[in-house]
């Protein structure tokens, strides 16, 4: 994920997750996570000049809270499994844990349940935990990002496990109907999907979400940050959580320095992206199905979208050659 271990603010929902898929769905799950809050590292970011270290987690029962160690040791009374931390991007997670820590024994990488959502272009295209799905799947992994958008400030913990219970759900059937595509990197089949449950009062009913499976948002963003030249410590601090999150601890910035120093705090102006005019939005994209309280799942390629249509469409390679001299 890119939130972190489990914390009620910060990383309320793997721990749950992570339980309903080993207990419920009997899954041999592993878990190699960032061991902080690792929210907006865009794509799929790796460390490459860093030393990578890490540490081991030992997750508790009930909330998933638990001890870290050095070293690999025996699970103690109510300990449930033996968690990696990583000191690094959630793609640097994906990779390591692929290749380094757990070789050759890994089917299928499940990224989240993300603090917030993950839709539209705009938020996939900046997500950690989108990022780790497309790390994996580049190793020709099946992948999945799934994330829980925040609607109501602050969310009712009586959505969480009707959350995890259809998260399980979605994930346990696109394992078991994989997707095809014709130029998926592995065997023909979807790179990976990206999934987003709205946490909104029907999942606790009877009848649950609606399911759609959709495209993928085409937005943007303008202004991220805002300069804090000559603002106090106390009154400049960051969300460090996701976009549509409201609740989670803030960081404080520090600021000692002239009012005309170039200082910059994250700030983002996305109230378009969060609640979009329903004009703007395309039918069948993710954002449409969320801004109508349903769940979506998006297939997607590892790579970035080519047109298919227009310009550069050619009937042979000698078509392809440009016919201008610059």
């Amino acid at each position: 994920n890119d939130d972190g271990p489990p914390d009620t603010k910060e990383s309320p929902y793997i721990f749950g997750l992570y339980k309903h898929l080993t207990e419920r769905l009997g899954w041999d799950v592993k878990v190699v996570v960032p061991s902080s809050q690792k929210s907006w590292i865009a794509g799929k970011a790796y460390q490459i000049k860093e030393i990578t270290k890490g540490s081991y987690f030992y997750p508790t029962n009930p909330d998933g809270e638990g001890e870290i160690s050095p070293v690999s040791r025996p699970l103690k009374e109510n300990e449930v499994a033996e968690w990696i931390l990583l000191d690094a991007t959630p793609a640097t997670c994906a990779n390591i844990g692929i290749h380094n820590i757990y070789p050759n024994e890994i089917d299928l990488v499940v990224s989240g349940p993300n603090l917030g959502r993950n839709s539209s272009s705009a938020f996939a295209l900046s997500s950690g935990t989108v990022g780790a799905a497309m790390s994996s799947s580049l190793s020709k992994i099946r992948s999945i990002a799934i994330s829980y958008g925040t609607v109501t400030h602050p969310t009712p913990t009586t959505y969480f496990e009707p959350a995890h219970i259809l998260g399980a759900n979605i994930i346990e059937h696109l394992w078991q109907t994989w997707g095809s595509d014709e130029f998926g990197l592995k065997n023909n089949e979807v790179d990976l999907y990206n999934v987003n449950i709205p946490l909104i009062e029907p999942i606790i009913s009877n009848e649950g979400l609606k399911i759609y499976w959709t495209t993928m948002w085409r937005t943007s963003y303008g202004r991220l940050f805002k300069p804090i030249s000559g603002v106090s410590p106390q009154s400049s601090k960051v969300n460090p959580a996701g976009p549509d999150t409201s609740t989670s601890p803030v960081e404080q910035i520090q600021n000692s320095t002239p009012t005309e120093s170039l200082v910059f705090k994250w700030s983002p102006a996305m109230e378009g992206l969060i609640r979009p005019d329903h004009s703007s939005l395309v039918v069948g994209s993710d954002g449409w199905a969320l801004h109508h309280g349903a769940v979506s799942v998006t297939p997607l390629r590892a790579s970035f979208a080519e047109p298919v249509e227009g310009i550069h469409q050619f009937a042979n390679i000698e078509d392809r050659i440009w016919k201008v001299r610059l």
